[in-house]
């Protein structure tokens, strides 16, 4: 009788979790991203993961919907897709086989499924993607770089260029699309946009050149606005590789930007750049990747990129005859600064300050100062120190990896470099006005912001600190491209390097992204017989060894094993 009893009490606990268990949907990306504004693929991959609170739960099948309109998906109307019902247990990468949305279009997109106990799910909650410039009609904005004349053999002073406008209307959405011949940065009425660094990012040039896509509405406002761009040599025209560097890609820097502001009575106006747009230099004097940055602050352009900012004496931008059949939205991850480091020990030497970070790190140093106009600054950075503690250059080879600061004067004064990076743990601050200490000084770590996937930790020290420095080394490496050194006069796209490294960075990171736009460069450059470059963006120009070849089999290859 009372194994009866158990066996009934044991059957209606069953049912009552059963009947009670909950089938939801969630995560609904996009090509791997969340609700992403301003991609090219008319055909992206749509995944979802399905969360259940009852065991030895999986899908058994799956109804997709999609449309232009939230109230009509909501009401499955007017839809631009149905899957209809898929049996099917995936739940990534399915394609969207709808009407091909149009540039600026947004989709939005919703999931249910069924279990394999019969259980089904609501309705997700709607996910979107929004589309970028598809048709390269669409670009009426012209390229434009600035009039003057420059010494292409060395770094010049970095362009500034704005252009003020009137928004007569209250605005619902406003979209800047933006590009450049160089590196850029941007900024609406006195506030940087965006967090990324190093946009428009490297690739191959010729073929794929980034754009990216920001959401302006909140830096807009109801009367007179401003957009300035600065603009630095980057990958394009600065130093690159070790022999004759300069100017790998162009000789002039450019910019091309698109505004989009669409108004609450649905109306739309667009602006763009062309020749109304003003150019001058600033603070900015010198920026290259493997040299660093001189920045003097007396040369401030206070409130350039705010309305009212008189630009009299500014110069005349002219339009650049280049195309923009090679223009495209990104793929990977961008650059950011992920965290950062303060020192672990300030020691005063001879030649200045020497500044241990504790860490083998890739990013910058933002440094705070209060001297008088004219102080300069000197930051030298060296990853290790030789024998006698002393700071050790040569393995930077020609790099100089130096930042130069020059003061304003009175108030306390905050730098960083805008269009370079190293890879160090140590500093030589030389030139500092008083007492540097660790409130006055912090490292700025960048890379590929990519989300971590996997984790190892052990009962050994030694083991663990191999796995710190698997890390450390994938975040100082993943800079865009998979690099083989952060520091010295390379910094390249090493194909064989790449290669050896994919599923150990697959496994530490969700690098799906990362290489599949570096993948798409690695195309683009391989040679008319099928030779695969040595580094990709190819700028050595040779390639088809064995181990570096490779790169085209085995990185895809671990990217279908840990991604499907």
């Amino acid at each position: 009788m009372k194994i009866h009893k158990l066996f009934l009490t044991n059957l209606l606990l069953t049912l009552t979790i059963s009947l009670s268990a909950q089938l939801q949907i969630g995560s609904l990306t996009t090509d791997y991203k969340t609700n992403p504004i301003g991609i090219d693929n008319p055909t992206p991959k749509l995944s979802w993961i399905i969360q259940s609170d009852q065991s030895n739960t999986m899908q058994a099948s799956y109804e997709i919907r999609a449309a232009l309109d939230p109230a009509d998906l909501a009401k499955g109307r007017k839809q631009i897709w149905s899957s209809g019902k898929v049996l099917s247990s995936q739940s990534v990468h399915i394609k969207y086989d709808g009407q091909v949305p149009l540039s600026f279009q947004r989709v939005y997109w919703q999931v249910r499924v069924e279990d394999n106990h019969g259980k089904k799910s609501k309705w997700s909650d709607p996910a979107f993607w929004e589309m970028g410039i598809v048709d390269k009609a669409a670009w009426e904005a012209d390229w434009i770089t600035p009039t003057w004349e420059e010494d292409i053999k060395k770094s010049n002073p970095s362009p500034y260029l704005r252009k003020e406008f009137t928004l007569g209307k209250a605005i619902t959405r406003a979209r800047l699309y933006i590009s450049a011949q160089g590196l850029y940065q941007v900024e609406v009425n006195g506030l940087r946009v965006g967090s990324q660094e190093f946009t428009p990012g490297w690739t191959s040039y010729e073929t794929r050149l980034q754009y990216q896509t920001y959401d302006i509405t909140s830096n807009l406002v109801q009367n007179k606005n401003a957009i300035g761009i600065v603009l630095g040599d980057g990958w394009f025209r600065g130093n690159l590789g070790w022999i004759d560097g300069r100017n790998n890609y162009g000789e002039r820097l450019a910019a091309i930007a698109q505004i989009i502001v669409e108004y609450s009575d649905g109306s739309k106006i667009m602006i763009s750049t062309d020749e109304s747009w003003k150019a001058t230099t600033g603070p900015i004097l010198e920026s290259d990747i493997y040299n660093g940055e001189v920045y003097d602050a007396n040369k401030e352009l206070t409130g350039w990129s705010k309305a009212g900012y008189d630009d009299g004496a500014w110069e005349e931008t002219r339009k650049a005859e280049i195309s923009k059949e090679n223009l495209i939205s990104p793929e990977g991850p961008p650059v950011k600064i992920v965290n950062e480091l303060a020192p672990i020990s300030i020691e005063k030497r001879e030649e200045g300050w020497l500044v241990d970070m504790g860490q083998n790190m890739v990013g910058w140093i933002r440094i705070k100062a209060s001297g008088m106009s004219g102080d300069a600054i000197t930051l030298r950075h060296a990853e290790v120190l030789d024998k006698d503690g002393n700071m050790y250059y040569d393995n930077l080879r020609a790099a100089k990896c130096t930042n130069t600061f020059l003061l304003k004067g009175g108030t306390e004064e905050t730098f960083e470099p805008h269009f370079t990076f190293q890879g160090f743990r140590y500093v030589m601050v030389a030139g500092y006005p008083g007492e540097l200490t660790a409130d006055n000084i912090m490292g700025m770590v960048i890379h590929s912001a990519m989300e971590p996937a996997g984790t190892f930790v052990c009962s050994d020290p030694l083991i663990n600190q191999l796995q710190h420095n698997i890390v450390w080394g994938l975040k100082g490496n993943f800079l865009d491209v998979p690099t083989d050194c952060p520091q010295r006069d390379e910094r390249l796209g090493w194909t064989g390097d790449a290669q050896v490294f994919a599923p150990t960075a697959c496994f530490n990171v969700d690098a799906a992204t990362f290489y599949t736009k570096w993948l798409r460069d690695l195309a683009a450059d391989q040679d008319e017989d099928g030779s695969i470059p040595h580094v990709v963006p190819n700028v050595l120009g040779h390639g088809g060894a064995t181990g570096w070849a490779d790169a085209g089999i085995t990185i895809p290859w671990a990217i279908y094993l840990d991604y499907g």
